[in-house]
């Protein structure tokens, strides 16, 4: 009897999804209907997309029309960005427990005078900066806690310093390359490096954040108006930390973990491994810590473990992600990013003959426009697999346009990663924040967001649409030199106000 060949036998089961308008319309339709819902917030984030895949999943088995396989759906998952958000809340919860998100805390607040509006300027730049250098979804995780701690001490409505300082990770992700996920496929895409990423976006960055700064003081001014004035500094009282040989163990560990993503590069590792590491490695040093100052039973020392793992990473959001990343994948299995993006290639060479644009004004005309869609369709849906698709698009249209091309993955950068400031699900920073609100009993909507996300986002694209109009006609160098300057104008304004105010 001849042995089966499983491997064979696997592949000619596998249910190939279909790529025919009505599945894409199928896709599209569901897709919709689960941001409608978020919209309207009538059940759990999870059960919304936990059904959406479930029904995308009966009509792949009980249809003609296969979106997305159970198999394709094991694909879909992202271990990487699940596995390092889950390392990095387990790593944030053990030092939460030596207590220097309050001391931070403390410390902000007197360094700011105990302003409100100050408050959310240090912790708007500080988010920013950071995640220019980190990952924007471990950045967050690490500012959250601190944020809540502002807004309970200031008497502040939460949502007016999360919702800043989560636009202002996203904002700073976008300098460079490992600041968020559609830029490392854009580099290797296009053959960019970090340097060439720092060069070309860290001014329109940096104006960006002062920007968003002077919006939501306010936005929100009714917010930081309801809330402390001021508070005497004598009167912020600065909490000790609980246990300093657990937190100088995880500041080292942390500062390795850090070392890890700047680089992964060189390692070859996934954000993901020197998380994991860390988490595991900050576990074990609780643990022996707690065995050589305690006494504890068996029942003592497991519950303290579970205390973490059960307790203090966010499973619910993970979930989200989790199902979202199905959600996706069946619009990339349809084809209906695919059909997306190729109607952006048509618009171009439509925009150039019909308006009889010049080189430069064909550039000009389809840098805006990858933008401004990149940037609509990245509030949307998620913005990786739109990036993935959309790569062979920008570089035929490298080879196909004269002048200096490479601006058209400025373009794509920029319109990626703002536009996922513009909904909940547009970027993983956002999810994150709001699942860890949530588990503090402080609920962030769908419409708050959304109304305050979306016109940041206007703004910034508009921001970036000058930035690219100047680079393609004055060039990169005068663009960035004037930018620069103009920044060095409000900063030494800024030192002049705050010393007069003194």
């Amino acid at each position: 009897m001849p042995a089966l060949d499983l491997p064979a036998l696997l592949a000619k089961s596998a249910i190939v999804s279909t790529r025919d308008p009505i599945s894409q319309t199928i896709v599209a339709v569901i897709i919709g209907s689960v941001f409608v819902m978020l919209a309207l917030e009538k059940a759990h984030r999870v059960l919304i997309i936990f059904s959406a895949v479930a029904l995308l999943w009966l009509v792949t088995y009980l249809t003609p029309y296969k979106l997305i396989s159970f198999e394709a759906s094991q694909d879909a998952l992202d271990l990487n960005v699940l596995l390092l958000l889950a390392s990095m809340m387990a790593l944030v919860a053990v030092l939460k427990t030596t207590g220097v998100f309050s001391y931070a805390v403390a410390r902000l607040l007197r360094l700011a005078g105990g302003r409100p509006t100050v408050v959310m300027a240090l912790l708007t730049w500080a988010t920013g900066l950071l995640s220019s250098v980190a990952d924007n979804v471990t950045t967050v995780i690490f500012t959250t806690p601190m944020a809540l701690e502002v807004a309970a001490l200031t008497r502040i409505r939460p949502a007016a310093l999360l919702l800043p300082m989560v636009m202002a990770a996203n904002v700073g992700g976008t300098a460079t390359l490992i600041g968020d996920p559609p830029n490392i496929l854009i580099g290797s895409g296009a053959g960019l490096s970090f340097l060439d990423f720092v060069v070309n976006l860290t001014a329109p960055v940096l104006v960006m954040l002062v920007v968003l700064e002077w919006y939501s003081t306010r936005y929100y001014r009714a917010d930081y108006s309801a809330g402390l004035q001021r508070i005497d500094r004598d009167q912020i009282d600065t909490p000790p930390l609980t246990n300093r040989p657990l937190l100088r163990s995880g500041l080292a560990i942390s500062a390795i973990v850090f070392l890890g993503f700047f680089t992964h590069t060189l390692t070859g590792m996934p954000a993901a491994v020197p998380a994991a590491v860390g988490a595991v490695a900050l576990l074990i040093v609780q643990d022996v810590l707690y065995l050589k100052h305690q006494n504890p039973t068996h029942e003592e020392r497991r519950h303290g473990i579970l205390q973490i793992i059960e307790r203090e990473i966010e499973w619910p959001t993970l979930s989200f992600f989790a199902l979202l990343f199905i959600a996706v994948a069946a619009a990339v299995q349809t084809g209906l990013i695919d059909t997306i993006s190729n109607g952006l290639a048509g618009l171009i060479e439509t925009g150039r003959t019909r308006f009889g644009l010049t080189n430069d004004g064909t550039l000009l005309f389809a840098a805006l426009l990858i933008l401004w869609a990149s940037g609509v369709l990245s509030a949307l849906i998620d913005n990786i697999p739109y990036v993935a698709v959309t790569i062979p698009i920008v570089a035929s249209l490298t080879a196909r346009l004269t002048g200096d091309t490479e601006i058209l993955w400025w373009a794509l950068s920029l319109g990626a990663c703002l536009g996922g400031n513009g909904s909940p699900v547009g970027a993983s920073a956002n999810v994150t924040v709001i699942g860890l609100a949530e588990k503090a009993g402080e609920r962030v909507t769908f419409g708050q967001f959304v109304r305050y996300g979306a016109r940041v986002t206007a703004i910034t694209l508009a921001i970036s649409s000058v930035f690219i109009a100047a680079h393609i006609y004055a060039g990169q160098e005068l663009t960035h030199t004037v930018a620069f300057v103009l920044l060095a104008v409000v900063a030494i304004s800024r030192s002049w106000l705050v010393w007069r105010r003194r």
